[in-house]
């Protein structure tokens, strides 16, 4: 029997995942990972992911090397309200709450193990896709397929051939700052501040260090920019009540949000940032992400299993229907709470008389986990 052809583009963790997860199935891949840009700075980020997408993982990726996550069960937040700084939420549970690991390991575990699958991993730049004719081009290589996954990012000329730029836009006219540190404070968890200049993650990646991400508007970056990392020194002290911390480096990204009308065109699928890509405040970004990989490589898996082809089927349509609504939803819902608590000085007080509510209703407390883990199921 001939073998399914499945093409995956993008050296990113989307890519990686995916790939990783259907070299497990009985198709031909061709995972196109692109020439590596030599760059003297390293992916500082460090990614949250909820209790069920961990699992997730651990399900489909048995090799999964298990050292490279840190799974916190308590997450606690803050809002800042005249200058002085209130805990309004402690989410905690007895098993995982949340799980972060550092991208850049990740990657490179993923990577190591995915040679040494059957998958055919190809070092060119993707130059075009020909969707009319499901064929891959790059220089010197060309070659048609069943199915083309791709997952170049957010940014790439590419998709507008195949998806157009429908959707809803914004610019948020921020910066997320991000870097490493390294401390010694003891039992250290998840936190986040929302703060007069913007809101401040704290994801504690393994011991004695953590990831922190900061947005704030791009007016303050540009002015603070020269010393940002004082500045973020300054700001993490104050707020751990601890001066040994000490930041390894800082990188910026200018944030936006974007969801995608269209997932797919015939038998090529976007997937990954290219999509969606909604704002760090809620940590959810990559939970979007990896939901949309389980339903896709779900749907992959039940064609392989019942026998039925993957090209010319509707298993493009059926992964868009299913995963358009709730990846909207949450995306809105996002803006919404980046909205609410950005800095008003006539609706901080009535914030503040709010999130005290909030704080003592367990059934918010309940649904808000729920969400955050599972999504809209």
């Amino acid at each position: 029997m001939k073998k399914h052809k499945i093409c995956i583009a993008g050296g990113g963790l989307t890519g990686l995942i995916v790939a990783r997860i259907l070299s497990n199935e009985e198709v031909d891949i061709d995972f196109i990972f692109g020439k590596q840009k030599r760059t003297n700075s390293v992916d500082l980020r460090a990614t949250a992911i909820s209790e069920s997408n961990f699992h997730f993982l651990k399900s489909q990726i048995k090799d999964l090397d298990l050292s490279l996550f840190n799974s916190i069960n308590k997450m606690i937040l803050f809002f800042e309200n005249k200058g002085k700084i209130a805990n309004f939420l402690n989410l905690k549970q007895k098993k995982d709450l949340i799980i972060f690991f550092e991208n850049r390991k990740f990657k490179s575990h993923l990577l190591k193990k995915l040679a040494k699958t059957n998958v055919q991993i190809i070092k060119k730049s993707l130059e075009k896709v020909n969707v009319v004719k499901d064929e891959v081009i790059s220089k010197n290589f060309s070659k048609t397929y069943d199915l083309i996954i791709l997952c170049l990012g957010a940014e790439t000329a590419i998709y507008e051939d195949i998806i157009g730029k429908r959707g809803i836009q914004k610019d948020y006219s921020e910066y997320s700052i991000t870097g490493s540190v390294s401390h010694d404070i003891k039992d250290l968890t998840a936190q986040q501040f929302f703060l007069d200049e913007g809101p401040l993650a704290i994801l504690p990646y393994k011991k004695n260090f953590f990831s922190f991400v900061w947005s704030v508007e791009k007016k303050y970056f540009l002015k603070n920019e020269k010393r940002i990392n004082l500045l973020v020194k300054e700001k993490l002290s104050s707020l751990l009540g601890n001066k040994k911390i000490i930041i390894k480096q800082s990188q910026k990204y200018p944030l936006k949000m974007s969801m995608k009308k269209n997932y797919y065109k015939k038998n090529t699928i976007i997937l990954g940032e290219g999509i969606h890509t909604v704002h760090p405040i809620a940590g959810q970004g990559f939970n979007l992400v990896l939901r949309d990989i389980q339903k896709l490589t779900e749907l992959i898996s039940r064609n392989i299993r019942l026998g039925l082809p993957i090209k010319n089927y509707n298993i493009p349509e059926q992964f868009s229907k299913s995963r358009k609504p709730e990846n909207i939803l949450i995306g809105l819902g996002i803006d919404s709470t980046r909205i609410f608590f950005k800095k008003n000085k006539f609706l901080d007080p009535f914030k503040s008389a709010m999130l005290s509510g909030f704080a003592k209703s367990s059934l918010l407390k309940d649904l808000s986990k729920k969400i955050a883990n599972m999504g809209l199921k």
